[in-house]
């Protein structure tokens, strides 16, 4: 693990060169560029403010606060989007850089952490715009808690570059994987509060006379290390408060134990990925 970081370190103007490359062919030919990456949440946003305060009714819970919920729904939506990319293109990374990986001085480990730091750049690009609006509808919201955002940041990094290596040395052996992560994803995000708040679970849950469903979907968010990571976002963005340090240092851990796995699969691997790809 270790002799990787080091490794990483040392190719870090390869690692940028290939992010920013990455970033112009997203909107090469597109009148509007890099202008884009503003105008794709901000669309986003607008759209689903219109469709959850005029056609449906989000789902509430008692003693949680999730209005306005256009913006409670997109602090999720958000990191969200950057986590199932960043799976999604780094589960493909080695098979579409197949002539990178056969050259014997290009370490093939890179393909998949720019596909995680090109789309965590997106996801950066976009922040500005929802907590542009935020101070907009709640001025009082944003408070010195917003610090914490980093950290909450760098979990989910940590996480997602541990899942994406793994996925990357498995899709190269198994060329389901792509198909079977998008159906998985979508499970995955309505396992995660994010149009819905954690409380709201719990309370249902906890109601009396309460099924087993909800009690098993609680306990399975429990176990879901994004379920942390977004309360993480919620507090420290929507709520403006602190963010809970029961849960979100162990989720960092996982999220180091999960990378150390990630990478540990990977190097056993690669030898195998110039005759598979």
């Amino acid at each position: 693990m270790k002799h990787g970081l080091n490794n990483l370190f040392r190719h870090r103007v390869v690692i940028q060169s290939l992010v920013t490359r990455e970033l112009k062919a997203r909107y090469r030919g597109s009148v509007g560029g890099y202008l884009w990456s503003f105008l794709n949440p901000l669309l986003l946003l607008l759209v689903y403010t219109i469709v959850f305060t005029t056609v449906f009714t989000p789902p509430r819970a008692q003693g949680a606060d999730t209005d306005p919920y256009p913006l409670f729904m997109f602090c999720g939506l958000l990191p969200w989007a950057w986590f199932a990319a960043s799976l999604t293109d780094a589960s493909n990374s080695l098979i579409a850089g197949g002539n990178l990986i056969k050259k014997l001085i290009f370490p093939a480990e890179i393909l998949p952490v720019v596909s995680v730091l090109a789309n965590g750049v997106h996801y950066l690009l976009g922040l500005p715009i929802y907590l542009c609006f935020w101070i907009v509808y709640k001025p009082d919201g944003i408070g010195v808690h917003l610090l914490w955002l980093p950290l909450v940041i760098l979990t989910q990094l940590i996480l997602s570059l541990g899942l994406g290596l793994g996925l990357a040395a498995l899709a190269v052996h198994f060329r389901d994987i792509r198909d079977i992560l998008a159906n998985t994803l979508t499970l995955w995000f309505f396992l995660t509060p994010i149009i819905y708040s954690r409380q709201f679970i719990r309370n249902m849950a906890e109601a009396e006379g309460a099924s087993w469903v909800p009690k098993v979907v609680s306990q399975a968010l429990d176990l879901n290390p994004m379920t942390h990571i977004m309360n993480g976002y919620h507090l420290s963005i929507f709520e403006g408060t602190l963010i809970n340090w029961k849960r979100l240092p162990v989720t960092l851990g996982v999220a180091f134990l999960i990378l150390m796995a990630g990478y540990w699969f990977f190097d056993r691997l690669r030898d195998s990925f110039p005759e598979e790809v």
